[in-house]
């Protein structure tokens, strides 16, 4: 059998498309959207049958797996369930209130999806040209945690960096309530309120002081704007009504708690960055590799590499990051610190974030070497930095065909 992420030369566009949508099934039934994973099974089928699928995607049968078509699609539908415009699917839609039987494999609310396809066609295709926002929240539950592991090692303010920012929503993680594991972090008034998120052994729960918070995205998300709140929480999987729940909680905060969040590649946020005396900077990414290419990647890994070897014990660096590893149900959360380059695992985490199972601390810690030409500026050795590879163990960026988003 074929793998879903390889091509096949001897497939059509149209077979091609459909193995593409199978797969994001398949991963969406894993990560909990049973609706999303019996709609996508039967949108494949129409698009070989020549139905409305098919003239939704005409155009785009050739585009890369990593641009997450699939998504695109269920996003530009599930706008129009949010809006008011759908309203037979509606009914089969939680994140709108529906609560009628899908059915198995979503076949009950198969005809009205199909119907919202063939009478908004152009509307949807309109969907295909942009990028997924989804702007997990979920995923600040694993950035909290690293950052009160941070400022339990040395208390420092934190300058906040994302690099694939969306809307900059995780960049106000340490406002977010989080419990789990018997103890709890943040204010019990927040409006992101993630009950069970934290489960093994615990980060140690500190105080996190964030003076600085900054990011960049190819295509920004404004959490303010009606339109913006509409494109984030479209990409919501329809069917998993506590991740919009807290998407609305982060867009509260959002409006209270101010982010300078910039259109720009990954690299130049990373350009415009340096450790600075009395503080961590902490540059922060999640489930956003899959979207570079090889280049980006490379660029991306000299930055950082770059600042890594200008941090000192004062003015110190961190980068955390949350991403994919091939062939297995959860993504590490990592942490490398500098000066020194020392790597931890910290923790586990599904896709979406939640729950974190953190890990035992005690003897796991990897002092990493360098590459050629870059040393470090203090301590014995030399520093590596292995932000994002294409060996074996990681999604490649060319041959992907599903998305965590």
């Amino acid at each position: 059998m074929r793998h879903g992420g390889l091509a096949n030369a001897e497939e059509s566009p149209q077979q091609r498309t459909a193995r593409v949508l199978r797969t994001q099934g398949q991963h969406c039934q894993q990560m909990g959207s049973p609706l999303y994973a019996g709609l996508l099974r039967l949108a494949a089928d129409d698009l070989l049958a020549g139905g409305p699928t098919a003239a939704v995607l005409d155009g785009h049968l050739t585009d890369p797996g990593r641009s997450a078509l699939a998504l695109r699609m269920l996003g530009g539908v599930h706008a129009l369930v949010l809006t008011g415009r759908a309203a037979e699917l509606a009914a089969f839609y939680p994140s709108v209130g529906g609560e009628a039987d899908a059915g198995e494999g979503a076949r009950l609310a198969w005809p009205a999806f199909r119907k919202t396809l063939d009478q908004h066609r152009d509307e949807i295709r309109d969907w295909l040209r942009h990028p997924p926002q989804t702007n997990e929240v979920g995923r600040g539950a694993a950035l909290a945690g690293a950052l009160c592991h941070l400022v339990a090692d040395v208390d420092r303010p934190v300058r906040l960096v994302e690099i694939g920012a969306s809307a900059g929503l995780n960049l106000r993680a340490d406002r977010f309530w989080i419990s789990g594991a018997g103890v709890s972090y943040g204010d019990e008034s927040s409006p992101v309120r993630m009950p069970g998120a934290w489960r093994g052994q615990p980060p140690p729960v500190r105080p996190v002081h964030v003076i600085m918070r900054t990011g960049g995205d190819l295509a920004p998300v404004d959490p303010a704007s009606d339109m913006g709140r509409l494109m984030l929480s479209a990409y919501v999987w329809a069917d998993q009504v506590e991740r919009m729940e807290r998407l609305r909680g982060a867009c509260q905060l959002a409006a209270k708690i101010p982010a300078d969040v910039r259109q720009e590649p990954a690299s130049a946020t990373i350009a415009r960055i340096k450790p600075e005396p009395g503080t961590w900077t902490v540059l922060w990414h999640s489930i956003m590799q899959q979207y570079l290419n090889p280049e980006q990647i490379a660029e991306v890994n000299e930055r950082v590499a770059g600042l890594g070897a200008a941090a000192t014990e004062s003015a110190r660096f961190a980068h955390v990051t949350l991403e994919l590893i091939r062939a297995t149900p959860d993504t590490p959360v990592e942490m490398t610190t500098w000066p020194g380059g020392v790597q931890r695992r910290l923790a586990t985490a599904p896709p979406h974030g939640i729950p974190v199972t953190w890990k035992a601390q005690t003897g796991s810690r990897t002092l990493l070497c360098a590459p050629r030409g870059k040393r470090a500026a203090h301590g014995s050795g030399s520093i590596r930095v292995a932000l994002m590879t294409h060996d074996s163990s990681r999604y490649q960026p060319t041959t992907i065909t599903a998305s965590m988003s």
